[in-house]
């Protein structure tokens, strides 16, 4: 699927190839779409380029790998603001190695602006909210688990098109709100939840593998995938998994059936896109119209 049909892609850079090593003049300029960037934005990266024999960057903190398109003079990359970003002017820098071993590096100031998220309030069973030592301990194991399987991300996209919402349930408007459990300000809500019940077939929003199928303290039965380059959806809460660690899906694999299992008020799926230990709005992901087998 030819890239010109994506006019919507969310960074564009038209490099010049005659053009010296400082590649941050106006003649060659950074466009954002949306123009205003703001805590919790997925964002994808698309650079024309025919001359480059890969591309890199930072953001953030962040590295940022681009891959090539099929048009073999286009490069993308995913990426985004994760919801805690604090507001203030970031630095974007990429790398453009070429050929020829040299390196042109790019550099764009943005600006990132607040989200204004909810504020809600729940009640859920004290042990969420103060865990026993023991409880402590499995929390603790949990902590090292999830650092271990974030860590380990494909090299290359496993995603093929657009992502699909995991289940047949009306969603809430719930990313990003500031949650207090029991009275005690806890977490900011870091994933999109879908109104779920009990039995509720879950899928693979995309293709990847599964690299974490088992139980956690928090996140009940939990399933993350890895669609690579860092990308990760992590759907929590769940009655019964039927994927495990290891397994390759494509969209719409099955994964479990949804359910209230970790610390919930009620049955749901919970479901969050993570992208290099950022945290992103699933619905904006969920709108975007993605190339097939980038």
């Amino acid at each position: 699927m030819p890239v010109s049909r994506f006019p919507w892609l969310i960074l564009s850079l038209v490099l010049i190839p005659q053009a010296t090593s400082a590649l941050s003049s106006p003649s060659e300029p950074v466009t954002l779409i949306p123009s205003i960037v703001v805590a919790g934005s997925p964002e994808f990266l698309r650079i024309i380029a025919p001359g480059a024999a890969s591309i890199n960057g930072e953001w953030l903190g962040r590295k940022i790998q681009f891959f090539p398109a099929r048009d073999h003079r286009t490069w993308l990359a995913l990426a985004g603001v994760d919801v805690e970003q604090a507001e203030g002017p970031s630095t974007l820098l990429i790398h453009i190695h070429l050929a020829e071993h040299t390196v042109r590096d790019l550099t764009q100031s943005i600006a990132i602006h607040p989200a204004h998220y909810r504020t809600g309030i729940l009640t859920v069973s004290p042990k969420f909210v103060s865990p026993s030592p023991d409880e402590l301990k499995q929390i603790e194991a949990d902590r090292v688990l999830k650092e271990s399987v974030f860590s380990a991300s494909a090299t290359e996209p496993l995603w093929s098109g657009s992502f699909r919402a995991p289940v047949h349930a009306p969603p809430t408007d719930s990313f990003g709100t500031r949650r207090t459990f029991n009275g005690k300000l806890a977490s900011i809500h870091k994933g999109m939840d879908f109104r779920a019940p009990i039995g509720t077939v879950v899928r693979a929003a995309n293709s990847g593998t599964v690299v974490l199928a088992r139980p956690l303290y928090y996140e009940g039965n939990c399933v993350v995938i890895d669609h690579g380059l860092g990308l990760y959806t992590v759907s929590m809460h769940f009655s019964r998994i039927d994927v495990h660690e290891g397994q390759p899906v494509a969209a719409g694999t099955p994964l479990g059936l949804s359910g209230a299992t970790g610390r919930v008020t009620g049955p749901h799926l919970h479901w969050a896109v993570r992208w290099q230990g950022a945290y992103l709005d699933p619905a904006k992901l969920l709108r975007w119209q993605l190339p097939a087998n980038p």
